[in-house]
C-alpha cells in the first residue's frame, strides 16, 4: 500500500452537499492506493448500497476499498479491507468471522501501535498526526516525532504504516520518506463549487498520491 489512503466521510460530504459516489469517482481517477467509506451515523442499509456501487468503480481502477467498522457489510459488499479502532472488535476476531478479508487498524500511540503490529494486519494507521477537525472528539496528537519511531517498528514487522489526521498538502511533504500512504479526509474536499468541483477534488487527490506512491517503471527501461 503506497499513495493515498483516500476518506470518503458521507457526514463531511452532506455538510458541503457533495455526492459521495461523484466524489469518489473523481479520487479514484488517480488510482490512490485505498478508498475507504466512513459512515458513523448512516443506516446500515444504505452504507451497504453505497458499498456495493463503489465495490466495482474501486476494482475497475485497481483500488482497494476498505470498509470503516463493519466486517460484516465488507463481506456482503465485496470489499478488500474492513478497518477497525481500538474500540472495534479485535482484528484475531474479525479475521475468523471474515477469513480472507484484509484488516487495517487504527493506533493512537506506541503501545497501540506494538499490540497491533503483533497481530501482523494489512496495515496499520497511526494519529492523528497534526490536529483534525473532521472527529468530534479527537485523540491526542501524535505528532512526527513519534511517527519517526513507529515508522521503525512498522518496516521491520514488514506492515504497511498509514498516517492520519490533519493531513494537508503542506504538511504531507514532513511525513514522506516516513510513511507508506496518508489518510487524507478534509484536504480532498474542493474550494468551489459548480462543475469545476470534482476536476479540482482530482488535482487534489493527485497531489498528495504522487507524493508516495513509488515511480512508475518506464517500457523498456535497464534491468
Amino acid at each position: 500500500m503506497r499513495g493515498l489512503y483516500a476518506i470518503v466521510d458521507l457526514g463531511v460530504l452532506a455538510a458541503r452537499h457533495l455526492d459521495p459516489v461523484a466524489f469518489a469517482g473523481a479520487i479514484l481517477r488517480v488510482g490512490p492506493a485505498a478508498l475507504q467509506l466512513r459512515a458513523k451515523d448512516t443506516p446500515s442499509r444504505e452504507v451497504l448500497g453505497l458499498l456495493r456501487e463503489l465495490a466495482p468503480m474501486c476494482h475497475c481502477a485497481g483500488v482497494l476499498l476498505v470498509a470503516n467498522d463493519r466486517p460484516d457489510l465488507a463481506l456482503l459488499a465485496g470489499c478488500d479491507i474492513v478497518h477497525v479502532g481500538q474500540t472495534d472488535m479485535p482484528i484475531d476476531r474479525v479475521r475468523r468471522i471474515t477469513p480472507g478479508l484484509g484488516v487495517g487498524v487504527s493506533t493512537h500511540s506506541i503501545e497501540q501501535l506494538d499490540a497491533a503490529l503483533a497481530a501482523l494486519p494489512t496495515y496499520v494507521a497511526l494519529g492523528p498526526i497534526f490536529e483534525t477537525r473532521t472527529k468530534i472528539d479527537p485523540d491526542p496528537v501524535v505528532g512526527v516525532e513519534i511517527l519517526r519511531a513507529a515508522s521503525a517498528r512498522a518496516a521491520a514487522a514488514g506492515v504497511p504504516l498509514v498516517a492520519i489526521g490533519g493531513i494537508t498538502r503542506e504538511r504531507a511533504r514532513e511525513l514522506v520518506g516516513l510513511v507508506d500512504a496518508v489518510a487524507v479526509v478534509a484536504e480532498l474536499l474542493p474550494s468551489r463549487t459548480g462543475s469545476d468541483a470534482l476536476r479540482e477534488v482530482t488535482t487534489r487527490a493527485q497531489t498528495l498520491h504522487d507524493m508516495f506512491a513509488p515511480a512508475p517503471v518506464l517500457a523498456g527501461a535497464a534491468r
